[in-house]
């Protein structure tokens, strides 16, 4: 199957990953023929500036409901979308369901990128049972049975470290980052690796697998920015500070411990603890990643990434 995607949809596209997406899917050389994005009324009201900014630069826009399948349906018929690209949140997860089916029954789909930027979901045999992956492990069910037509490419980031550094007010022993206060919390003893993607590269993996669907389709790529320790992490924030953090150290166990008791309470917190546990654990490592299979260029490094994060970071993004 000889496949070049023109015609590209996307939903959730002005999310906190998906403007990244879109931003980078616009700015492409050479360019896609059509963008369209695919967002709801509150939405393009909410957020009519950027959007309208977007516009200038070739989007097409269809307002309508994510839940609505006569919606969706008639946002594959009226774009003639050959491939559909979705950013929707966890809270969206479950709706994608939908949207698969109805791109296995329509004419013009032929190329799907599921929600999976972030945590390989099918990492190790502990997997299947982390509570976070639940409705991401149900969407690949529903594909593996029954999609026949469609091809699917899952793109698998690993933490953004925009977010990771970040630490959680009352939660700042599970990670993360405080620069205005000099202070780190680092899991066990900081040496443990992990493989991170910053948010504008998750955009530009997605434009290189774009550029390679022979090499993508079916496939679920494991790309990274750069494989760092927290140690690392934390002598670039003094290196370009130029200071010296005070560093707190909190064992795995007690992370384990915060974790169990978060998700005993109903704390919406408890992903993130579930998150960086895995993370800490090793659940972003390979013998090999596929970014040789994108040959993606001019990717952050950890020094762009903690410039970044060090003048607000994705917070004070404009796109």
């Amino acid at each position: 199957m000889t496949f070049t995607p023109t015609r590209i949809l996307i939903f959730g596209g002005t999310g906190t990953i998906g403007s990244y997406i879109t931003t980078s899917l616009l700015r492409a050389q050479p360019r896609f023929p059509q963008i369209t994005l695919f967002t709801s009324p509150g939405t393009a009201e909410k957020k009519a500036s950027q959007i309208a900014k977007w516009k200038s630069d070739g989007l097409s826009v269809i307002v309508g409901d994510l839940t609505s399948s006569a919606d969706v349906k008639s946002a594959y018929q009226s774009s003639q979308a050959d491939t559909v690209i979705s950013a929707v949140g966890r809270g969206g997860l479950q709706h994608q369901i939908e949207l698969l089916r109805l791109a296995e029954e329509s004419n013009t789909v032929q190329w799907f990128l599921p929600s999976e930027y972030g945590t390989d979901i099918e990492h190790n045999d502990k997997s299947p049972d982390e509570k976070p992956h639940q409705l991401k492990l149900k969407v690949r069910k529903y594909i593996r049975a029954e999609l026949r037509r469609v091809k699917v490419t899952y793109v698998v980031t690993g933490p953004y470290f925009d977010m990771w550094v970040d630490t959680a007010p009352g939660l700042e022993s599970a990670g993360g980052f405080k620069p205005e206060e000099k202070k780190a919390w680092i899991i066990e003893d900081g040496e443990g690796k992990i493989g991170f993607c910053t948010m504008w590269d998750v955009g530009k993996f997605v434009v290189g697998t774009l550029r390679h669907p022979e090499e993508s389709f079916g496939k679920a790529l494991k790309v990274q920015s750069f494989i760092v320790s927290p140690n690392e992490v934390l002598a670039e924030y003094e290196k370009q500070t130029g200071a010296k953090w005070e560093v707190t150290k909190t064992p795995l166990d007690d992370l384990k411990s915060l974790e169990t008791d978060l998700w005993a309470k109903g704390n919406p917190r408890a992903t993130s603890a579930t998150l960086r546990r895995i993370w800490a654990e090793g659940g972003t490592l390979y013998e090999k990643n596929d970014n040789d299979v994108l040959n993606v260029e001019g990717l952050d490094s950890l020094a762009d990434a903690v410039k970044h994060a060090l003048v607000g970071g994705y917070k004070a993004n404009t796109f």
